[in-house]
């Protein structure tokens, strides 16, 4: 363990706030493989910048065999093929693709506007699915799948593999145990700075190519960048968002329909609120969640996490000529890091657990941790903030929502 990394009497020490229990809680074992005779056979559909990756991680998960891959650009689906071997078979035909009986499970990893439709038919040819976030693009959509993957019985997944990431795990477990005191806020961040634009040779695949640009195709900065904090929220608060209000804006006018500047506001059924900042135009800490507690604050980022314990005396001073005055401009502890592994432990990469629980689930008939229920609850509060900021009105989860 790190020099710097979390105990309790360390960080009790160092701080003016008494923490619950040290967290000692067993997280489940992720990064392990699944014994399958056969293994489970896998398709691919959308083999670009995503599908590729994915591929590169498959290969390092016994018991997942790629035996097709399919998409409607050459250049895609020959680097797909040159990956994933000459056994694979190529499509660019989505239907023939799933009329191959080899293929026990489809990954989906298209633009979303195709996540749902192609979902659909794959669930329809009795297929298991792993789609990437987010499951749908519509508020009915999301309803109609879980609907259909319940009555499927088959496998379902959604690829938010931050929910198989242990760092999250022990996060939430600090949250629980009241590590940060009995109330907290919210604040999440994902900003690039890039135009989110590709090169194009043929302007007939503007569209395809380009679909993050466009808002009848994509949510923008939202969908694409703040799903994944927005999917973690709900899963450190256990809670579905109450109500949603947000604003967002187009500084580059190159044609573009979807915003690439968008502020929101979620408040959550247990009270909590979580804003959610995303800009193309500035990468100033990219990706980052603060979770502000009354005891303590939880910083987030990539693959680590720290703790910082609040000052409870106010120091006093002279400010702007008043004397006895409370000083509020040092009241941050010390940081400490959050150590998440166990001794002797290595990091996995979150799409190789994520991975690994589908092929656990597959082979084993389980419920996958980011499931239809949680993918439901993620893709509705994206679209309650995508509809507050086209509307300026506040958004408020239904009751209908809950099925």
């Amino acid at each position: 363990m790190s020099d710097n990394s979390i105990s309790r009497r360390k960080f009790v020490a160092g701080s003016a706030i008494a923490l619950g229990g040290l967290i000692t809680m067993d997280l489940p074992l992720f990064g392990q493989t699944v014994s399958a005779s056969n293994g489970v056979n896998i398709g691919i559909v959308g083999t670009g910048k995503r599908g590729l990756g994915l591929i590169n991680t498959i290969g390092q998960i016994p018991g997942l065999n790629i035996v097709a891959c399919c998409d409607i650009i050459p250049e895609n689906l020959s680097a797909a093929i040159s990956k994933a071997g000459s056994k694979a078979k190529a499509y660019t035909d989505y239907e023939k693709f799933l009329a191959n009986k080899s293929i026990d499970a489809v990954i989906i990893s298209t633009p979303l506007y195709e996540h749902y439709p192609m979902a659909v038919a794959a669930l329809s040819a009795k297929k298991h699915v792993y789609s990437e976030k987010s499951m749908a693009f519509t508020i009915a959509q999301s309803l109609d799948l879980v609907k259909r993957v319940r009555a499927s019985g088959l496998v379902y997944q959604v690829g938010f593999q931050y929910r198989n990431y242990p760092l999250y795990h022990k996060v939430k477990q600090a949250i629980d145990e009241g590590w940060i005191g009995d109330n907290y806020s919210i604040e999440c961040q994902y900003n690039r700075n890039s135009d989110w634009r590709y090169p194009v040779s043929d302007p007939k695949l503007e569209r395809i190519i380009n679909w993050r640009l466009y808002n009848d195709l994509c949510g923008g900065p939202l969908s694409e960048l703040c799903a994944h904090q927005i999917d973690m929220v709900g899963y450190l608060t256990g809670s579905q968002p109450t109500k949603a209000i947000g604003i967002g804006g187009i500084d580059r006018k190159d044609g573009r329909t979807t915003q690439d500047n968008v502020r929101t506001i979620y408040e959550y059924q247990n009270g909590v609120k979580a804003t959610y900042t995303s800009l193309l135009g500035n990468a100033f800490n990219g990706y980052q969640i603060k979770i502000l507690g009354n005891d303590a604050t939880i910083e987030i980022g990539r693959n680590n996490a720290y703790i910082y314990g609040e000052s409870k005396k106010n120091a006093l001073g002279t400010v702007d000529g008043v004397t006895g005055a409370t000083i509020t401009n040092a009241t941050q502890g010390k940081k400490v890091l959050i150590d998440y592994l166990k001794p002797g432990e290595k990091d996995v990469e979150p799409t190789i657990n994520a991975l690994n629980n589908f092929l656990d689930c597959v082979v084993n008939n389980k419920k996958p941790v980011s499931n239809v229920d949680t993918g439901r609850d993620s893709a509705i509060a994206i679209c309650m903030g995508l509809n507050a900021m086209s509307t300026s009105e506040m958004q408020y989860w239904k009751p209908e929502y809950s099925i």
